[in-house]
Formats: C-alpha cells, sequence, structure tokens
C-alpha cells in the first residue's frame, strides 16, 4: 500500500523538533514532511506557501499556530487535503488580552529581550506544570525559540493578531478530522475542541491526560498513537 503524503504544521516558534517522535514513529505508514510558518506575515499566505510547496493530495496536521494554518489549508484547497487533525488549536479570532499580550511581546522584541519571552511569559503556558523541572524538555523549546528567531515570531504574532474566526468554516470540511488536546492545556482548551467536534461532520476527538499545550513534545507516545490510528482508519473508512 502506497504511503500518504503527510505534512506536520509547527506551532509559534516552534521547528521540526515538536513532530521529532512523530516523524521518526509515523515513516513506515507515511511520507512526512514539515511545512514552513515563519516566512509569511498573515495565516492566508501561510497557507498558500503550504499549498505551493505540497503534493496534489496530502494528510495534514498541525498544532496550535500550525493547526490555524491547517484550518485555512483546508478552506483553500479542500480537495486536495485527504485527511485533517487539528492539535491545541483555536478556531476563533484573537481576543483583546491576546492582542494586549502580543503587542507587549513586539515591545520586547524592540528592545532586545526576545530571549526572555519564551522562559518568562510563553514556558508557563505551554508544557504541564509538572513538567515545567524538566531540563531536557524545557531546553529544547527555549532552544527551537531562538532558532527560530525574533523576525520570524514577529511575523508569526503578526498573522495570528488577523487571523479571522473560522468555525463556520469548519462545517464544510469533509475529510476525517481528528481534534486531540491535552486535557490541561490552558491554550487551547479542551472546550474549542468539544466544539469543533460538533461543527466538523467527519470528527473525533482525543484528550490526553495529564497534558499541557505542547502534546506532541509532552506525551509523545500517545499523540502517535492517535496520528496512526487516524492515518490508519481514515485509510480503511
Amino acid at each position: 500500500m502506497a504511503k500518504d503524503a503527510l505534512i506536520l504544521l509547527p506551532g509559534t516558534l516552534c521547528d521540526e523538533r515538536l513532530w521529532a517522535h512523530q516523524t521518526e514513529s509515523l515513516a513506515d505508514i507515511a511520507n512526512v514532511t514539515i511545512g514552513d510558518v515563519t516566512k509569511d506575515d498573515s495565516v492566508k499566505e501561510m497557507a498558500q506557501t503550504i499549498l505551493k510547496q505540497a503534493p496534489e493530495h496530502f494528510a495534514l496536521a498541525g498544532l496550535s499556530l500550525g493547526g490555524i494554518v491547517a484550518m485555512e489549508v483546508v478552506h483553500q484547497a479542500p480537495e486536495r487535503v485527504t485527511k485533517l487533525a487539528l492539535l491545541n488549536a483555536n478556531p476563533y479570532g484573537p481576543k483583546p488580552e491576546q492582542k494586549q499580550a502580543w503587542d507587549q511581546w513586539l515591545r520586547m522584541v524592540e528592545e532586545g529581550r526576545f530571549s526572555e519571552i519564551t522562559e518568562n511569559h510563553l514556558l508557563p503556558q505551554l508544557i504541564h506544570p509538572e513538567r515545567q523541572s524538566n531540563p531536557q524538555l524545557t531546553s529544547t523549546i527555549m532552544d527551537m525559540a531562538e532558532q527560530i528567531g525574533p523576525e520570524a515570531y514577529v511575523r508569526q504574532l503578526r498573522a495570528v493578531a488577523t487571523r479571522t474566526d473560522a468555525r463556520e468554516r469548519l462545517r464544510q470540511i469533509k475529510c476525517p478530522t481528528l481534534l486531540l488536546v491535552g486535557r490541561d492545556d490552558p491554550v487551547c482548551p479542551v472546550q474549542l475542541h468539544e466544539e469543533m467536534a460538533e461543527l466538523i461532520p467527519h470528527s473525533t476527538l482525543e484528550v490526553i491526560e495529564h497534558c499541557g499545550h505542547l502534546s506532541t513534545m509532552e506525551c509523545p507516545e500517545a499523540v502517535t498513537s492517535a496520528l496512526q490510528n487516524w492515518l490508519r482508519s481514515a485509510n480503511e473508512a
């Protein structure tokens, strides 16, 4: 049986290491590539970039910002996406308090304080409290942010700040869709994914216990298992 082409989209300030376990473990059933969400400053343009580089038909999974971009990809080219997975994602437009925080972080970048953002402001929200003291995990997250860098981060903040509410568009998704979220995700909580599950016709919801926002890194085995089931069950359907 031919393997699926599978594109994985990282979140803000994340690179291919966000998907390291999945990339390795899914290689036997999918041809995996990592999409680039660092070069554009709008979600629509990010989606267009992914589509330009993608094969004619492909499975698509995105986490956080990657999930937002994935929603736009399937909106722009529904006939090309064979399967969709939205992990720790948010279909809403930005809230005023989010824009306020992003403005603060943009000022910090301008002041040359980019390195402070992940450690002091983002990390407490990204992973489960009990993993805050895991040096391997936290150092990888901070290193990913440094690798992405301040210029790309500014583009990503501008993109999420101008995104639009995607909820009504979710009703039009026809492909098999997995919704996955950490039980303790404060950024994109379970409630959002339950709402998306009601909107997307052919969807299933997977909640990972004892897990925060960066589910692919926090609970890699559980997330990989869910993605394996998603790929295989969609093929069998």
